[in-house]
């Protein structure tokens, strides 16, 4: 039989129970996640802390536990460690042995309804991307063999060796696009599934990187060691954290570049209209010089690029091996620093 405590795990919304004096007594998963901290660490905090940016709300909680009053506050903004959430605030009163004991507080982030927003358009252009880049790349690569051949041909039949340079420079720039074209239309390699802890490919990507950029950017790691292991392939997900990470290294200009390869897990989230368990977080933060304002609803899109040797094709590679685990690529970008946020499953419930 579910407990009570199973019950509120499963609820989408952040569940706090207050006593008497406005102490955290229990806190369901989602609570975890939006104030990004353990139950553990959450329980026996007081609210006042907790909301210490909130005074106004603290006063209703107050009220509500003196008086028995239900209310509702909508577009609080609420400051964390690190950022601010604004979020809707239900509190109802909970009575035990027909007196006024707890107050039951539900926080729904308007945050989250945003990032379901941006995570379908981000699919959407992932789906529309594969259909443009399969259509252009079956179109170019036909004729390209055909041409190929021809030069072949050609060379054979020239008696003057110096104008064999001109066939050489065909032949070359056609298999340089037919390479373009097979990345576009991705590996018909069947993945090599095994078992593999997230920080493993992550480590490799950290040492290619490192190696190419050298001394000039400084790769700082901030690892969650107790994240589950995962069935993938170890290739696959070099070449798609690759992609990012070069991307990052490509945007430092200064003498104070860094770049912070952080893991965590995530937990009761929903991609692509399924519910996972746990999700595991890997977030490449870099200080460059981030998206170009243009960019930004576009950057997944094939031939896409702020960089002027850049084909395009590196992101949305990576989000379309991201996801074929169910998972997703997000980002955010200012002037101080831009964010790409890869979400992988670890396991899933039913919705």
């Amino acid at each position: 039989m579910l407990t009570s405590q199973k019950i509120i795990d499963y609820l989408n919304s952040a569940i706090l129970v207050l006593d008497k004096n406005l102490s955290i007594i229990k806190v369901n998963t989602a609570a975890e996640v939006l104030f990004e901290d353990s139950a553990r660490h959450l329980i026996g905090k007081s609210a006042n802390k907790l909301f210490f940016t909130q005074p106004a709300l603290i006063s209703e909680l107050r009220h509500a536990i003196k008086h028995g009053d239900s209310f509702v506050d909508r577009e609080l903004t609420l400051r964390l460690a690190h950022k601010n959430i604004t979020l809707n605030c239900s509190v109802t009163p909970i009575q035990e042995n027909n007196q006024l004991s707890y107050l039951l507080v539900e926080l729904q982030a308007i945050d989250r309804h945003l990032r379901i927003s941006k995570e379908e358009q981000l699919l959407t252009q992932q789906n529309t991307s594969k259909m443009l880049m399969r259509g252009v790349a079956h179109e170019i690569k036909n004729p390209l063999g055909g041409l190929r051949g021809a030069a072949q041909l050609l060379e054979l039949e020239l008696e003057d060796d110096s104008l064999k340079e001109y066939t050489q420079i065909i032949i070359e720039e056609t298999d340089r696009i037919t390479m373009l074209m097979n990345k576009m239309l991705g590996s018909n390699k069947i993945p090599n599934l095994i078992t593999l802890n997230i920080h493993e490919p992550l480590e490799r990507v950290r040492q290619l990187v490192q190696a190419e950029v050298n001394d000039s950017i400084k790769i700082r790691c901030d690892y969650d060691p107790s994240i589950p292991e995962l069935m993938a392939d170890k290739d696959q997900l070099i070449q798609a954290f690759l992609n990012i990470m070069r991307n990052a290294a490509q945007a430092i200009t200064g003498d104070q570049g860094e770049i912070i390869i952080r893991t965590r897990i995530s937990q009761q989230m929903t991609i692509a209209n399924k519910r996972h368990k746990l999700i595991a977080k890997i977030d490449i933060i870099d200080n460059g010089i981030g998206v170009k304002a243009e960019l930004m609803q576009h950057i997944f899109y094939p031939m896409v690029t702020g960089k002027d040797d850049g084909t395009g094709l590196g992101l949305p590679i990576s989000q379309s091996i991201i996801n074929q685990y169910g998972g997703i690529i997000e980002f955010s970008s200012d002037e101080k620093q831009t964010v790409f946020s890869v979400f992988l499953p670890l396991g899933n419930i039913n919705e």
